[in-house]
C-alpha cells in the first residue's frame, strides 16, 4: 500500500494519499489545500483518485475538496452530522483571516460502520463525534493504521471549545471505538506527529483512568 502524508494550508493538518499498488487507485484524506501537492503526490504514483475523504467539516481539513473533486471527478464522503458546520465556511475563514473556499457537494455519507476498498484493503469508517458532531476516524485493519482526524493526537485529544464540539463526548469515542483498537496500530493525527495506541494509553494525560 502507497501511502504518503504531508501538511497543508497554514494550520499544517495532515493530509493523506492512499494508493493501491495493484488497481492504482486511490484515496486521499483531509484535502485541506494545497491541492498542486495532493495532485503531484497522485501523479508521481500513476494513481487516479476514486474517493476524497473528509474526518471533519473544519476549513483546514475541507477546504481543497472542491479543487480536488473538480480535479478528479472523485465522490467526497464525509459523515451527514457536519452538515450545518460545513454551511459556516464564511466564519470559520474570517477566524483565519483568509478568503472562504469554494463548497463542495457531498456525495456519500461516512457512517459509523460504513466501509471503502481500495483494492483489497478495507477503510472502516468509526464516527468519533467530539471534536465536531460528524468527526470520523479511518481504522484499516490490514495496514494497523488509524486517520484519526482531530480527535487523537499525540499527547492529547481534538480540541472542544468550537462549535459543535464536546469534551465528555470525544472521551468517550476515544475510550468506546479507538483505544480497543490493537496497541500497535500507528495512529495518524489531523496534525502533527504519529503515535500508537498503546503509547497513547499509558502516557496521553487526558487519557488517564479511561
Amino acid at each position: 500500500m502507497i501511502h504518503e502524508v504531508f501538511p497543508v494550508g497554514m494550520l499544517q493538518c495532515n493530509c493523506s494519499v492512499f494508493g493501491d499498488e495493484q488497481t492504482r487507485q486511490a484515496i486521499v484524506v483531509d484535502p485541506g489545500d494545497d491541492i498542486e501537492r495532493v495532485l503531484d503526490s497522485v501523479a508521481r504514483h500513476g494513481l487516479t483518485v476514486k474517493a476524497i475523504v473528509i474526518t471533519h467539516a473544519h476549513i483546514d481539513h475541507i477546504g481543497g475538496a472542491q479543487k480536488l473533486k473538480l480535479a478528479t471527478g472523485a465522490p467526497v464522503y464525509m459523515n451527514r452530522n457536519d452538515a450545518e458546520l460545513q454551511k459556516t465556511m464564511d466564519v470559520q475563514a474570517a477566524w483565519l483571516g483568509v478568503q472562504p473556499p469554494e463548497a463542495v457537494a457531498i456525495d456519500n455519507d461516512a457512517k459509523d460502520g460504513g466501509m471503502l476498498a481500495l483494492g483489497a484493503t478495507e477503510f472502516h469508517v468509526l464516527h468519533t463525534p467530539g471534536h465536531t458532531q460528524g468527526s470520523i476516524s479511518l481504522w484499516i485493519p490490514s495496514e494497523s493504521k488509524l486517520v484519526a482526524g482531530d480527535t487523537l493526537f499525540r499527547d492529547s485529544i481534538g480540541r472542544t471549545d468550537l462549535p459543535g464540539g464536546d469534551g465528555r463526548q470525544i472521551l468517550r469515542s476515544i475510550h468506546e471505538k479507538l483505544l480497543p483498537l490493537p496497541e500497535e496500530t500507528v495512529v495518524i493525527p489531523g496534525h502533527g506527529a504519529n503515535t500508537t495506541i498503546g503509547r497513547e494509553k499509558q502516557v496521553n494525560y487526558f487519557l488517564q483512568g479511561l
